[in-house]
């Protein structure tokens, strides 16, 4: 077997694995309890999110935990929509985000707000002149993922906190769950941060969303004590515990890592592109953990599970999207609708051994003669 499919979901490390076994066994207390166990069991929880804390430079108060990145995508946009919708109605964002910000921002949309969509350079990164110009007096939040999830494309996420300094009544959200772990990442010059354990070899379950302490957040699930006010629900302590030990585990050695994945995209781009039907989609500049390509007049479905009865495993789009014959993500990039409609994403990691990869090239090789003549007898 060859897993080709880390954006989605990574394996769980080992060792997270026996930290949420661990103190699942040893710190069953509840929290929110007064007694002694209750108190050990905050202790751990406290002890967890300060190396959170410290791993990324954001401040323990700044650190509130949430199901995955799709509910921490919903309560920092519902959040800010509805704390500061006396300022404005306005939201800006691209035409590249995962659909848990896509989801919120039509339910604002249908609530009364207004979306503008940012333009994108010919490399899928935001045109920040075009932001400049979508900027209004009632703007309250642009939502920009630090790294797309279908092509890979890493946006100025710096350049863009930087100009929206400017605009002290308009907060800014990323959605950075295809970047931490994997790439250095920096949380200042941003309002709120979104990301998963289970990106980063973790436990699934577990999410964060980072909320700079200046902000007010109206929270999406009330009542019940937790870590913080924006969150209600009793602390899930042993996935908080695993969070924080995946994420530690993550950043060891996190540019040897980048750069083994590096390599392993260039080798795939170098054998791919021998190939007449094969357009790579992802732009050289992207995160080299992510590669889009499509294998022109084949549906992805069936060279996705083509590839899975050699035992090879990619995905079609993004994991958490509507199944879409075609993909908005690369049409926004190439406006090729051939391209948009047979697109495949193959994600790597520093896991992923020159055998898998030898395996790939075997098996796509095999999979491709077979789909394109198959394609050219129609």
């Amino acid at each position: 077997m060859a897993y080709f499919d880390y954006s989605a979901t990574t394996p769980v490390n080992e060792d997270v694995l026996h930290s949420f076994m661990e103190s699942s066994l040893k710190y069953y207390g509840n929290p929110n309890s007064l007694h002694r166990l209750g108190v050990e069991a905050k202790v751990l929880i406290e002890k967890a999110t300060t190396q959170i804390a410290n791993s990324l430079n954001v401040k323990e108060n700044e650190i509130i935990y949430t199901s995955g990145s799709s509910e921490s995508n919903n309560l920092a946009i519902k959040g800010i929509a509805a704390m500061y919708c006396n300022r404005g109605r306005h939201i800006i964002t691209t035409e590249l985000e995962h659909s848990s910000v896509y989801g919120p921002i039509h339910y604002l949309v249908d609530q009364g707000f207004e979306v503008s969509f940012v333009k994108l350079l010919e490399d899928g990164t935001v045109d920040l002149e075009d932001l400049k110009k979508l900027l209004r007096e009632d703007t309250i939040l642009v939502s920009i993922n630090a790294v797309n999830s279908e092509l890979g494309i890493i946006q100025p996420i710096d350049e863009i906190g930087k100009l929206l300094k400017n605009y002290p009544k308009c907060y800014f959200h990323v959605d950075m769950t295809q970047l931490v772990g994997k790439k250095k990442a920096s949380c200042e010059n941003i309002d709120l941060i979104s990301f998963s354990a289970h990106k980063f070899y973790g436990l699934k379950g577990i999410g964060v969303l980072i909320k700079k302490e200046k902000i007010e957040l109206e929270p999406i699930i009330h009542g019940g004590k937790s870590t913080t006010k924006y969150r209600s629900g009793t602390p899930a302590l042993p996935l908080i515990v695993s969070a924080a030990k995946a994420l530690r585990l993550a950043l060891c050695d996190l540019d040897k890592k980048y750069k083994e994945v590096e390599e392993k995209n260039a080798f795939l781009r170098s054998y791919l592109q021998n190939y007449e039907m094969v357009r790579i989609n992802s732009s050289k500049n992207a995160l080299p953990h992510i590669l889009n390509i499509s294998v022109l007049g084949v549906k992805p479905e069936t060279l996705l599970h083509a590839l899975e009865e050699k035992n090879i495993f990619v995905s079609t789009q993004s994991a958490c999207s509507s199944s879409h014959a075609e993909s908005k993500a690369v049409f926004a990039v190439t406006h090729n609708k051939d391209n948009a409609q047979s697109s495949i994403r193959i994600s790597l990691s520093h896991l992923t051994t020159e055998e898998e990869l030898q395996e790939f090239v075997k098996a796509f090789d095999d999979c491709y003669q077979k789909l394109t003549k198959l394609t050219e007898k129609k």
